[in-house]
């Protein structure tokens, strides 16, 4: 007769006491997901959508967070590697109190996928980030230098690799990202 197998669930609170050990600790309702911290060529490609983001986003229009939080209590917390929310969220402003429990607006969420943390990114956060709310999901391929693009209304864009065009709704302006130039100088090797 086959044992059945017991995975363990997690807490929010439970997150405190693992290990500031470089890996990235996120909890999917309540199901541990451990990824690796990230290699160089993950933190230049961040590096330069958070330039581009941030010279699109006025802050008055929106908050553009490196590792922003999002979080469900009891059991959901989810990292992407940037996070947008526009700037009246959470109701009453940013503060030195303000948790991530109390953003419920996001934008745009964000994972750089390498190696270590694609079947995550890709099976599991992305479709996890839609049904909890966020509006659009970017997530970049390292090793096929491409961008996947999901949104909240269903539209899913599969392997961007020359362009990549975002305009909310709540702005003039489009932001427009060319895909090779997140990776340039730097190798596939």
């Amino acid at each position: 007769m086959a044992m059945p197998v017991v995975v363990p669930r997690y807490t929010i609170a439970d997150l405190e006491s693992f290990p500031d050990d470089g890996n990235r600790y996120e909890l999917l309702d309540g199901i541990l997901l451990v990824s690796p911290g990230p290699a160089p060529l993950h933190e230049v490609v961040v590096g330069r959508l958070l330039w581009a983001l941030n010279r699109y986003l006025a802050p008055q229009l929106a908050a553009v967070f490196p590792r922003g939080t999002v979080e469900v209590e009891p059991s959901t917390h989810l990292e992407p590697d940037i996070l947008v929310i526009p700037a009246d969220e959470p109701e009453g402003g940013i503060g030195p109190e303000t948790r991530w429990t109390a953003v419920h607006r996001w934008w745009l969420a964000i994972e750089v996928s390498g190696a270590g943390s694609r079947v995550y990114d890709r099976d599991h956060k992305s479709p996890a980030y839609l049904a909890l709310g966020i509006r659009e999901v970017w997530r970049v391929d390292l090793d096929e230098r491409c961008i996947e693009v999901s949104r909240a209304d269903g539209v899913v864009v599969r392997r961007l690799t020359e362009r990549l065009i975002w305009h909310p709704p709540e702005l003039a302006e489009q932001l427009i990202v060319e895909v090779a130039a997140l990776f340039e100088r730097t190798s596939r090797s």
